[in-house]
């Protein structure tokens, strides 16, 4: 039985994400071929924005996996710069954001082969990988002040494969 509390997730595309951030993955022909032919470049797949004193970093992270219906309880955002995650395996993982800390999120599922990169302050939900290992490769703002906020809902969200 559902509840006014229930998300469905949809599928990862661009026009549905857009006003959260870019979908990192192939195009359908590479922007170019490199290496005397032989390696294919998908060019510039997400806007990176690090603020004025921030800069690029990359880090790897290795989380749990989760299960539907999964329970969303926190949010967050990154008010000082953008953060994109990149499976280090062909593997799905479930994408979660809301345009404002109080409003009803929506869920995405991505395919196998897609990242995302949030865009500066869109509060979204924890990393939530699907298969295993659940290891990703993350960009983004590494700097002197804060970017982190986080906000823990009085209700959760439940949220279901759709």
């Amino acid at each position: 039985m559902t509840t006014n509390h229930d998300i469905f997730c949809e599928a990862l595309t661009r026009s549905g994400f857009a006003p959260y951030g870019d979908i990192i993955e192939l195009k359908n022909v590479p922007d170019k071929l490199i290496n005397s032919g032989k390696c294919g470049r998908h060019h510039d797949l997400a806007t990176l924005d690090f603020g004025i004193d921030g800069r690029a970093g990359i880090s790897i992270f290795k989380s749990e996996l989760c299960r539907f219906p999964y329970q969303l309880t926190l949010l967050e955002r990154h008010p000082e710069g953008t953060q994109a995650f990149v499976p280090m395996a062909w593997s799905q993982f479930l994408v979660i954001v809301a345009p404002e800390k109080d409003s009803r999120p929506r869920a995405f599922l991505t395919k196998p082969g897609q990242g995302v990169n949030f865009h500066r302050g869109v509060w979204h939900g924890v990393l939530t990988p699907l298969t295993e290992p659940g290891l990703f490769l993350v960009v983004d703002r590494i700097g002197d002040t804060p970017n982190l906020e986080e906000f823990h809902l009085s209700t959760p969200w439940r949220v279901l494969a759709g």
